[in-house]
């Protein structure tokens, strides 16, 4: 089954600029995006969750009287 769903021109001409073929259908490039869309998300939750994780050790290593000493050096 397939719909139809209204864009602005300005949104179909840079659609028409991404397709690697003239042929390629709009289906075929918004899926793509949509896989680009969820892969980039799946790293950023992983790179949070690093960050996250990382926090407490910076914290230790960074919060301390030494570097305090050389920054007022």
């Amino acid at each position: 089954m397939t719909t139809t769903i209204q864009i602005e021109e300005k949104v179909k001409s840079k659609l028409d600029k991404l397709k690697v073929h003239h042929r390629e259908s709009y289906n075929e490039l918004i899926d793509k995006m949509i896989g680009l869309l969820i892969k980039t998300k799946q790293i950023n939750q992983y790179d949070e969750f690093l960050h996250k994780i990382q926090q407490p050790k910076m914290k230790e290593l960074w919060d301390n009287k030494e570097d305090e000493a050389w920054e007022n050096a």
